[in-house]
């Protein structure tokens, strides 16, 4: 049997076989945003890895990233793009179909079939999910929409990708932080506030003409982009203060190498693209946008080195 495909659904090969295979079940795929996947398991799992070493997942792990990773963010994302009704290239997603017909109850039911999957976790990861549920819907779903209100759609990312994620892969182990483990993990709230703005810039024209008033539509380019700078700043200045705490008697230089060459990283994209960032097409911002991905990757491999060495 064969389905009528819209363009963007047979847009690349992949997306042709896809669609062979799966038919109209494809855009509710598509808008979970599994090219994201990747990420943010490896953000979850660093938050797994530092509470319990290098070892192999059990059970329990698997299943509790699996849920945090396709049904909640992709339920959040999904979500999102019921209401957001994109037609340009959102991330991780080019040339996005229309939203499939109840997508947006689709979505809440794959977020709540996670959280009930996983209801025999640790209390800790239960709660983290729960209150992540409760920012994706206060983020996307009107009349509340947070991510239309400048600053508020910067907070929710900034705590929920940059922190409840890691620690979410912690509490699968049911350890506790101490002072310093808990500071390595709120690090990464300023670290994806410096993230957040450069997934905007690309969407400026799009964001504007739906009415929305996002973080980079009031900061402006060049501001935007010093924001991320400075959050960028205090999230490695966050991460020294925890190193600090800690003592790092053993194997001080290439745990201080291992930070210093993932600031680089963000310096390497950062200062650049605030100095030419005004005459750079749309295109260029999203390129932008990705290579700040490799940055925020050097910097969760940098944070396993430096912490398990």
């Amino acid at each position: 049997m064969t389905f009528p495909a819209s363009p963007p659904l047979v847009a690349t090969p992949v997306r042709r076989v896809l669609h062979r295979v799966l038919g109209p079940l494809l855009p509710y795929l598509l808008h979970l945003r599994p090219m994201e996947w990747p990420v943010m398991t490896a953000h979850a799992a660093l938050g797994w890895l530092l509470a319990g070493g290098f070892r192999e997942p059990d059970a329990g792990a698997w299943l509790g990233l699996a849920a945090w990773v396709v049904c909640l963010n992709g339920g959040t994302l999904a979500l999102n793009s019921a209401f957001d009704r994109d037609t340009g290239d959102v991330a991780y997603l080019r040339s996005p179909p229309p939203p499939p017909p109840g997508l947006a109850i689709g979505a809440l039911l794959l977020m709540l079939a996670g959280l009930w999957l996983t209801w025999a976790l640790p209390p800790t990861y239960r709660l983290l999910y729960g209150v992540s549920i409760i920012l994706s819907i206060a983020y996307s779903v009107p009349p509340v929409r947070l991510k239309a209100v400048a600053g508020a759609d910067w907070i929710i990312n900034m705590v929920g990708f940059g922190t409840l994620t890691p620690w979410a892969g912690w509490a699968i182990t049911g350890r506790t932080l101490t002072l310093s483990e808990g500071l390595v993990l709120w690090a990464f709230c300023p670290l994806f506030a410096a993230l957040y703005p450069l997934t905007q810039l690309y969407q400026m024209d799009e964001d504007r003409a739906r009415g929305d008033r996002t973080l980079v539509l009031r900061l402006g380019i060049d501001r935007a982009l010093a924001v991320a700078i400075a959050a960028a700043g205090v999230a490695f200045l966050m991460l020294a203060g925890a190193a600090w705490l800690q003592g790092w008697s053993n194997g001080g230089p290439l745990r201080w190498a291992a930070l210093g060459a993932a600031a680089l990283g963000w310096l390497a994209v950062l200062v650049p693209w605030h100095q030419h960032g005004r005459e750079w097409s749309m295109a260029e911002h999203q390129r932008g946008m990705y290579h700040a991905l490799v940055a925020w990757a050097m910097t969760d491999a940098a944070v396993l080195i430096a912490w398990l060495a």
